[in-house]
This record gives C-alpha cells, structure tokens and sequence, in this order.
C-alpha cells in the first residue's frame, strides 16, 4: 500500500532526471548534442550503490522520505497524513521478522529484498544524497540523469 501511494509521486518529481531505459539515455544524449554541449573534454560517468536494499540505514530512510514530501509541499497523500505515512513506513521497515535454522530473527538494516516500498524509499534515499549533484550540473548546463 505504501509503495502505491509514494511511488507515483516520486515517479512524478524525478522525471526529468530520471532514465526510463537506454533509448531514453540515446534520445536525451542527441539533444545534448543538437544543443552543442559535448565537448571534447566531457566526461560520462556511472555509478553502482551496492545492497542498497539491505544496507539502507532505517531511521534516516525514514528522515529522508519526510523530507522528500515536505519538499514538494504534501500535507496529505490520498487522505494520509505525513505523520501517518511516516509510522507505516517505520513498521514496514523496523518490524520486519523473518524464520530461518528454528530461529526468528529481526531485521535493524535496510529493508526486505522485494517489497516495492523498500525499492522506491531506496530511491527516495538516493534523491536526497543526489541534489547536490543535480543542482551543480543544472547550473553548468550539463547532463544528469540515472
């Protein structure tokens, strides 16, 4: 429930950073070209955040998703207030039990591998740690997108 709520907002906000797939990235790469901003001296880089997933610290995740809806202004979410998006999330992530070898075991690191909520709140982690970044590019008329 949680990832239908946010996910579409988050959808909605990074658009313009954000690549769809590798036709997206060529079709984007052109304009850069047509608009004649490669350079020689550009550079295209990449980058891999390993287990994400499992590594995402719960309580700044958590920080963080506030403060993604506070920056685009939600009060509200379909009827939800922020505060009440904020425990489901904290139960969905800090609740998270799991049996293995006889043994009931908590999860205190990052979220479960394959809920959706836990993949757009990784995204939403990302978001934060990438405006910095956005704004430099923005500012020196350069590419950005992931």
């Amino acid at each position: 429930m949680l990832d239908k709520l946010i996910r579409p907002l988050f959808d909605e906000h990074v658009e313009k950073t954000t690549f769809i797939d590798g036709v997206q990235f060529i079709r984007r790469l052109e304009l850069y070209v047509h608009l004649g901003l490669l350079k020689p001296t550009t550079y295209l880089c990449t980058s891999d955040v390993t287990d994400l997933y499992t590594m995402l610290p719960q309580e700044e995740a958590i920080k963080i998703l506030k403060k993604f809806l506070h920056h685009f202004n939600y009060t509200h979410v379909q009827g939800m207030t922020i505060d009440a998006i904020e425990s489901l999330a904290r139960l969905v992530l800090m609740e998270n039990v799991f049996f293995y070898e006889n043994k009931y075991y908590r999860q205190i690191k990052g979220g479960a591998m394959g809920s959706p909520f836990t993949l757009t709140l990784a995204n939403i982690f990302m978001w934060d740690w990438e405006q910095k970044l956005i704004e430099h590019q923005r500012a020196s008329n350069e590419l950005y997108g992931r």
